[in-house]
């Protein structure tokens, strides 16, 4: 479905994307692809307060309007159906299914809505829908995202996601770079998750920073928001990284050589910051990295090994380490990130 000429000079988008970071990123592609093709229409994000920073300074959104679901009461859900009312939303766009969020659309009165899946509250509200069909064929979330706009017409030219720094914010990157590598290459290694994806286990991750951090050619830091103390207190590790301000943070993460990690937010942010990443994955379908994957940086991506899986797979990847003889461990991780930043500095 397009929408008609006479239309399109009052369009305004709202694109609600109320999760963590990581989802957060991968909506970024959605504003731009929708000023490409309405180039004068009003677009703005819904997301939580954590996340707003991911926005900020985005050339293709015009408002930043924060969701907030911890107060449940009445007078809560009337004053943000009030707030987004005001705005005028032609269409509103719900990137992940939830009740509340879609009853609040509906009563702001705006008259097209587009949620994913076959909800209840979906079809008594006469939200449309787009279908994931149990990722079959399999794509990039980033991509199922974009269905979004597909259903108005907009045929998306990438899903490339990205995030905005100002000239100030990449000063200050190549001043904290300096201050804190000088010339060495810079290595931030993220050992948590959020318990969302399989992920190397706490001594490995220990084993791999030590190597690293004797090298006189690399300085590493650690990036996650509350790593494990085993990691904290090594020795000659910078730490903490990650303070209150979710930009402050994404600024440190676009001065780093490489990012090591799983499959979490951070991988997403330094891959729309275009900074290199090496990422832990696994090959069933809910962490594919066709499915979760970097986009639009220079990466590497790395499976345990085929027997690990077919033998050792506890059957859940939220408690999977690659543990065992055919998993990962630091020693072959090691030689693989090295020969990675070889290639990146050819």
């Amino acid at each position: 479905m397009g929408i008609e000429k006479s239309d399109k000079k009052q369009l305004r988008f709202l694109i609600a994307r109320i999760d963590r970071i990581g989802d957060v990123v991968l909506s970024t592609p959605l504003p731009r692809e929708i000023k490409r093709v309405y180039p004068e229409s009003f677009v703005a994000v819904l997301v939580r307060n954590y996340t707003k920073d991911i926005y900020v300074n985005n050339p293709f959104v015009d408002e930043i309007i924060i969701y907030d679901d911890s107060d449940k009461s009445t007078e809560s859900f009337i004053k943000q159906t009030q707030i987004i009312r005001s705005f005028k939303f032609t269409h509103a766009f719900m990137l992940l299914p939830d009740e509340r969020l879609n009853y609040i659309l509906f009563l702001a009165g705006i008259p097209y809505r587009v949620g994913v899946g076959h909800k209840i509250y979906q079809m008594l509200t006469f939200t449309k829908f787009v279908d994931r069909k149990k990722y079959n064929p399999l794509r990039h979330e980033a991509d199922y995202a974009l269905d979004m706009i597909r259903k108005i017409g907009i045929e998306p030219k990438s899903n490339e996601p990205e995030i905005y720094l100002t000239d100030s914010e990449k000063e200050k990157a190549l001043k904290f770079k300096k201050e804190i590598a000088d010339d060495k290459i810079l290595l931030g290694i993220n050992t948590t998750s959020g318990n969302s994806a399989p992920n190397l286990s706490t001594s490995e991750y220990r084993k791999l920073i030590k190597m690293f951090s004797d090298d006189d050619s690399m300085k590493v830091i650690i990036t996650d928001k509350q790593p494990p103390k085993e990691i904290s207190e090594i020795p000659a590790v910078e730490y903490p990284f990650i303070n209150n301000s979710l930009r402050e943070s994404i600024i440190k993460f676009s001065a780093l050589d490489l990012l090591i990690s799983n499959s979490t937010g951070p991988m997403h942010i330094c891959a729309a910051l275009n900074v290199p990443t090496f990422s832990l994955f696994c090959p069933l379908t809910a962490c594919s990295p066709k499915l979760w994957g970097p986009l639009g940086n220079e990466s590497k991506i790395v499976l345990p090994k085929e027997n690990y899986c077919k033998t050792q797979c506890p059957g859940d990847p939220k408690v999977c380490r690659y543990e065992g003889d055919s998993g990962i461990n630091a020693e072959e991780l090691s030689e693989m990130i090295k020969s990675f930043l070889k290639n990146l500095q050819k």
